[in-house]
């Protein structure tokens, strides 16, 4: 098993990988309504079966957390998150529960993702609570969630979290704890137009978002991508390389010698070499060359880049 057999799945036939995500089911009467005045999505919109993506923000628009609300009844719902911050879902929407009949249940989820223009074919047989599609940029396919899923019926290769992560990095999808934490505003990392409705109600956290989109989204920082002037071929061929740059590494304009911005995540790809995500200042205005300050002291160069890195 190489790392490049894993991407060639993920990208050109059925790739797929069981991980565990923390869910938490909402229900009773005013389920609907309470999530309607939390999320930043319309959940109330969702016919039963439906999922979306959304956002659970602070009173001053910062965000809690990123997650994915599926209807599951007319007057239930599960949310789902990165495994590790169901328990900040929870505290978020007890914070704000005062006289509603909704009940606030953790449940612990088995997930298999898939990806690939196969994906969905390839996992028809697995059976699930939750089928929902998933596309990103070149990340396309579906996740199946359920309390437990048996994965023998599906037809995929079982790839490696070197190849997974490659695919999220080129796409440029941020997750929990990397991209994404209490102080990120949902304008800099690219999630308005998946996460956000600005047709809907009032909901906790909107007036940033509000005001921030009426000036354009004009933000101190803005989610990047950054390929090495390496190439592809310093790629590993192990299936569990491990990341090329570790995460918090300064990202330099080498015209003037300032710092710009910090990668949050990086990979190997095997279409471009080492690639990573960083939030760069709005003053760095890409394509355009950076340096990468890594530990001892060493510098590699690379070029920052808009998201997704590939089509």
């Amino acid at each position: 098993m190489t790392l490049a057999e894993d991407y060639a799945a993920l990208r050109g036939a059925a790739g797929a990988r069981l991980a565990r995500r923390d869910g938490l089911r909402v229900t009773g009467p005013d389920a609907a309504s309470y999530l309607q005045g939390q999320c930043s999505q319309d959940v109330e919109a969702l016919s039963v079966g439906d999922t979306a993506e959304a956002l659970l923000l602070s009173p001053q628009g910062k965000l809690e957390a990123y997650v994915r609300v599926t209807r599951t009844a007319p007057d239930g719902f599960l949310l789902d998150v990165d495994e590790g911050f169901g328990g900040a879902v929870l505290e978020r929407l007890q914070r704000f529960r005062l006289r509603v009949k909704a009940e606030l249940d953790p449940v612990a989820l088995e997930c298999l993702s898939a990806r690939g223009p196969g994906a969905a074919d390839a996992v028809a047989a697995v059976a699930a609570e939750v089928w929902a599609p998933f596309s990103w940029g070149p990340a396309v396919g579906v996740d199946l969630l359920a309390p437990s899923v048996d994965p023998s019926a599906a037809d995929v290769r079982w790839s490696g979290v070197a190849a997974w992560e490659a695919l999220r990095v080129e796409a440029g999808i941020p997750v929990m704890g990397a991209e994404l934490d209490e102080q990120t505003i949902a304008a800099e990392a690219g999630l308005l137009e998946r996460t956000v409705s600005f047709t809907k109600g009032c909901y906790t956290g909107q007036e940033l978002v509000a005001r921030l989109d009426a000036r354009g989204n004009r933000v101190a920082r803005h989610l990047r991508g950054l390929v090495s002037d390496a190439g592809p071929g310093t790629v590993p061929a192990a299936a569990d390389a491990p990341a090329p740059w570790p995460a918090g590494t300064e990202v330099v304009d080498p015209a003037g010698g300032k710092v710009v911005g910090t990668v949050t995540s990086s990979a190997w790809s095997p279409t471009l070499g080492a690639v990573a995500l960083a939030y760069l200042h709005r003053s760095l205005s890409p394509p355009a060359a950076v340096e990468l300050r890594l530990p001892g002291g060493a510098a590699a160069g690379a070029e920052a880049r808009p998201l997704p890195l590939v089509s």
